[in-house]
């Protein structure tokens, strides 16, 4: 473990600007500094360095840190080593934290748990003869293994207690470690081989744990928690991010083995949904990543339904210039088996010969079962396809082109099809078009942020303000009101100066997300010149409306229902309020 103290004066003393160009060369835009982003393909640059703030954020896939979380992310390096070679560069020596103990505090941060659990169960493989023969008969190797931090929880209830010396901790369920059943609390993962399921940083916010047998059910997940949610993370991404760039493609497979497997054999650009399908989200994520996604299932009625599936939800993502394909498999094959049984040369064969594009996919199923011959049958299609395309505001484009299809397959004319549809492009959006320029639709408009949004800006980029505001008169119900309490009672604990000191507290803990959000806001919105006098302002206001508001309480509960304290404190409102 390295000591905060540390972790804080190493921030202070790197400049981000210099640690990013030496490896991504940056050129100044204003204030800040600009780069075509190293984490996703574009041709105009969205990835901004902030001097005054120390941190990074692409405006175009959402990539963002502090110097430490940029080694991280593109040299691959897990926290300590990132820290190290940090320390390095700045002369300085990493200590060692004297009072650490393999054994965690009894009431560990939720991220610390999950970290100190992957590391148990790591440990746990190395001494379990029966788990290690079984990634072997899998075709796994210790370096495969190793890289994507594989592990082995004992068939033992109560396993965790080796790592935990208060097994009762409810940090423990909130993760989703152990379950508090009828009989007592128990692990929830037993005789499993475990994978980590590790965010965009690389830290550890779920598992999934396969049996070793045979029995129900075959890949157990996490349950959803403050840390993970399934509907948006996505297997393997972590580990697979510079591979998916160099290829410039990703490979989304149904099973943590397959993403296994694959990488085993070469095939290290491919990643897994968790137990779910396909959302909007991981589409999302995916395109942001690269301008290639190949969704592979196997070739039954199931296969076709879930590749349908994704499909649907991957339409709100697309953009015009992004591919998406569907490759499905020979029948009682998945990608672990036939990749162990063919080779890495050919499922890449596989995937440039017999990947159906989701233009044709679509197309295909959507006139399958219908009889095209009969105006009823071409009524259905319509009305099928109808909903899908209104989904592609991102992909005009290849919306157009599929109408345009749809009507050679139907054998009607293109404009008829548009004029059915009622979705051919305006006359905005053709000129639009013609110009390569948004369409004034698809401009999102100016927004002012809400008082308490303001103070949250303030708050991040100035820490040690966080005492000044009062959660007394944060008014439940408004705006942002839940989050900046939060926020302050989280701050107000800390002993950090600066917006990237707080980042780096924030790693692996439950307002991760909404620090990294609101510095990436801040960033957009610019700095104001004078902090100071706009965070009185703001903190003045705050006051007033909590003022007013109780003073309004006060007012209309009558008076021989008030006691003599809230009489004087009616009393001092209407005075203070009066001045104002």
């Amino acid at each position: 473990m390295i000591p905060k103290d540390f972790i804080d004066t190493l921030l202070s003393r790197v400049d981000i600007v210099d640690v990013i160009d030496r490896r991504v060369p940056l050129k100044k835009a204003g204030q800040n500094y600009q780069a075509c982003c190293p984490f996703h393909q574009e041709k105009s640059p969205s990835f901004t360095v902030s001097p005054t703030k120390q941190f990074y954020h692409c405006f175009g896939c959402g990539a963002h840190g502090t110097a430490i979380g940029f080694l991280m992310e593109y040299g691959g390096l897990n926290f300590v080593d990132a820290v190290k070679e940090l320390a390095e560069d700045a002369g300085l020596a990493v200590p060692e934290d004297t009072d650490f103990s393999p054994r965690p505090k009894a009431a560990p941060q939720l991220g610390d748990a999950l970290e100190a659990a992957a590391t148990y169960y790591k440990h746990q493989l190395k001494g379990s003869q029966r788990a290690i023969d079984y990634l072997k008969n899998r075709g796994l190797t210790g370096s495969i293994a190793a890289r994507f931090g594989l592990g082995y929880a004992p068939s033992l209830s109560d396993g965790l207690k080796a790592v935990f010396p208060d097994y009762q901790a409810p940090e423990l369920a909130t993760v989703g470690l152990v379950i508090d059943g009828e009989r007592g609390r128990y692990d929830r993962f037993r005789d499993r081989i475990m994978f980590p399921i590790r965010n965009s940083k690389g830290n550890v916010i779920g598992f999934g744990g396969r049996i070793l047998d045979r029995g129900e059910p075959k890949y157990l997940n996490s349950p959803e928690t403050p840390l993970f949610n399934k509907g948006s993370e996505i297997y393997g991404l972590f580990e697979a991010r510079q591979a998916v760039r160099a290829a410039g493609k990703v490979v989304v497979v149904e099973g943590y083995m397959d993403v296994v497997a694959l990488a085993q054999f070469g095939i290290d650009y491919a990643v897994a949904t968790l137990g779910t399908a396909t959302t909007p989200v991981h589409a999302r994520t995916l395109l942001r990543h690269t301008d290639r996604i190949y969704f592979s299932f196997d070739g039954d009625n199931a296969g076709r339904k879930a590749a349908w599936r994704a499909l649907e939800n991957t339409l709100d993502a697309l953009q015009d210039g992004k591919e998406v394909a569907f490759l499905f498999l020979p029948e009682g094959d998945d990608p672990d088996t036939y990749v162990r049984a063919n080779g890495a040369a050919a499922f890449e064969n596989l995937l440039q010969q017999q990947a159906v594009p989701l233009s044709e996919f679509m197309v295909r199923e959507l006139i399958r079962d219908e009889a095209i011959t009969t105006q009823e049958g071409r009524a259905k299609v319509l009305k099928a396809a109808r909903p899908m395309l209104a989904k592609l505001t991102g992909a005009p484009l290849l919306a157009a082109l599929i109408r345009r299809e749809l009507g050679q397959r139907l054998n009607m004319a293109g404009q008829e099809v548009d004029g059915l549809l009622g979705q051919g492009p305006t006359m905005r959006q053709r000129g639009a078009w013609r110009a390569g320029k948004p369409t004034f639709q698809s401009m999102p408009p100016a927004k002012q942020p809400s008082l308490y949004r303001q103070t949250a800006h303030l708050l991040i980029e100035q820490p040690i303000w966080a005492n000044r505001v009062d959660p007394n008169t944060l008014l439940p119900g408004e705006p942002f009101a839940k989050e900046l309490a939060s926020l302050v009672a989280w701050v107000s604990k800390l002993s950090v100066s600066t917006g990237a000191q707080l980042e780096e507290a924030a790693r692996g803990g439950p307002l991760q997300s909404l620090v990294e959000t609101l510095h990436a806001e801040t960033l957009e919105l610019g700095r104001e010149s004078d902090q100071e006098d706009v965070m009185h302002g703001l903190l003045k206001q705050i006051r007033v409306n909590w003022a007013r508001r109780r003073y309004a309480e006060l007012s209309q509960t009558s008076k021989d229902r008030l006691s003599a304290a809230e009489l004087q404190e009616c009393q001092e409102l209407k005075e203070l309020l009066k001045q104002i």
